[in-house]
């Protein structure tokens, strides 16, 4: 996502119709949040370790924090995007119910049914056009209105998605295992152990342990390594801070033990990945 990350002391910035150059199977945190609308060509994105099937109509909602590596894109790939600060998105999303971000979370890309198409389009025209109209001194006022409305909007027609397409009778174990995931996507950077997501869970280790492993197959902890490991990669391809840096901000107790913990989930040592990256 390189191509349209925010410039310095540029609040936000939007484009039409343009042949996207995303860099292939380079990972990347995103700082604000984007909307993108997929026009013709393909592409395959992970998102927060998550892929999908980018098509034509696809739209997609990218939450401040969210990781990105795109591992294929076609040569015809044409999008229009809009990319704004995290604080911009706070300001705009302060009054949205915290139930919308849990669906962002787990629905990013949503393919726009026919009749949604010309909405969705008309958005990223206004933006375009606000963007290059520089002297305008109501311009940020102006863009916060059209995507607080543009969000409102989609935020009712995901809720009435949701509700059709949820299943009933979502099992207890199915229900603790999504509030799991969510509370690692939030806290993962700071808390490695099952005992924190238990707590917070108002549940035992060992109970939230066996759901995971009955809902996924795998265990609680390789699942918060996997986000962990992620989060590291993202920060070691997309920022210039030192190993040690990177350390201090995930709260390991050293870059030693840091270290060892990341060549233990990948097989090589940070500096070795961040010497590899090109």
């Amino acid at each position: 996502m390189e191509s349209i990350r925010l410039r310095e002391q540029e609040p936000f910035i939007a484009g039409t119709n343009e042949i996207m150059n995303i860099p292939v199977n380079q990972i990347a945190k995103l700082e604000g949040a984007t909307i993108f609308f997929c026009h013709r060509g393909m592409a395959r994105l992970e998102i927060d370790l998550q892929s999908y099937e980018i098509v034509a109509n696809t739209q997609l909602v990218l939450l401040p924090g969210s990781i990105i590596n795109c591992t294929y894109i076609s040569n015809d790939y044409t999008t229009s995007y809009i990319d704004f600060s995290r604080t911009l998105f706070e300001e705009i999303t302060s009054r949205l119910d915290p139930s919308f971000f849990r669906f962002l979370k787990e629905h990013p890309c949503i393919v726009v049914p026919e009749e949604r198409v010309k909405p969705v389009i008309g958005l990223t025209l206004a933006m375009e056009d606000l963007y290059k109209d520089q002297a305008n001194c109501f311009r940020l006022q102006i863009f916060k209105n059209y995507v607080q409305n543009f969000l409102l909007d989609f935020y009712d027609k995901t809720q009435h998605l949701f509700l059709q397409k949820k299943p009933e009778g979502l099992s207890r174990q199915e229900e603790i295992f999504k509030r799991f995931i969510h509370l690692v996507l939030k806290h993962c950077t700071r808390q490695r152990e099952v005992s924190f997501y238990a707590a917070e869970l108002f549940i035992t280790p060992r109970y939230l342990s066996s759901v995971v492993q009955h809902v996924t197959g795998t265990t609680a902890k390789s699942i918060i390594d996997r986000h962990v490991i992620l989060e590291i990669k993202a920060l070691l391809q997309s920022t210039h801070l030192s190993i040690q840096e990177i350390a201090n901000q995930l709260q390991f107790p050293d870059q030693s033990f840091f270290g060892r913990y990341f060549k233990k989930h990948t097989g090589i040592s940070p500096m070795h990945y961040k010497r590899n990256l090109g």
